[in-house]
């Protein structure tokens, strides 16, 4: 795939990323997070939205979660999320 191919689908993803959070988690409506703002330690996403991003990340992208992925670096900001996608799906 091309680099613009790939850069495209990259923001396909962060686009559903951002559409699914904004859509789950209410107060992210109210105060949308940039890419790297952090979701757990900002509290616009708690433990069970954690457990929500995992099923959505499994069933939109077709990844599968391991217990070892459940880290905070591949699920507290936007960018890991994508960045978790994107190597998973590579």
């Amino acid at each position: 795939m091309s680099e613009q191919g790939l850069r495209s689908r990259e923001e396909d993803v962060r686009d559903r990323i951002r559409g699914f959070v904004l859509e789950t988690f209410p107060l992210a409506r109210h105060n949308p997070p940039g890419d790297a703002d952090p979701l757990l330690e900002s509290g616009l996403v708690d433990s069970l939205g954690i457990l929500e991003l995992v099923n959505f990340i499994t069933e939109e992208f077709a990844v599968a979660v391991t217990d070892e992925d459940l880290q905070p670096e591949n699920f507290n900001t936007i960018e890991s999320l994508v960045r978790f996608v994107r190597e998973r799906t590579a």
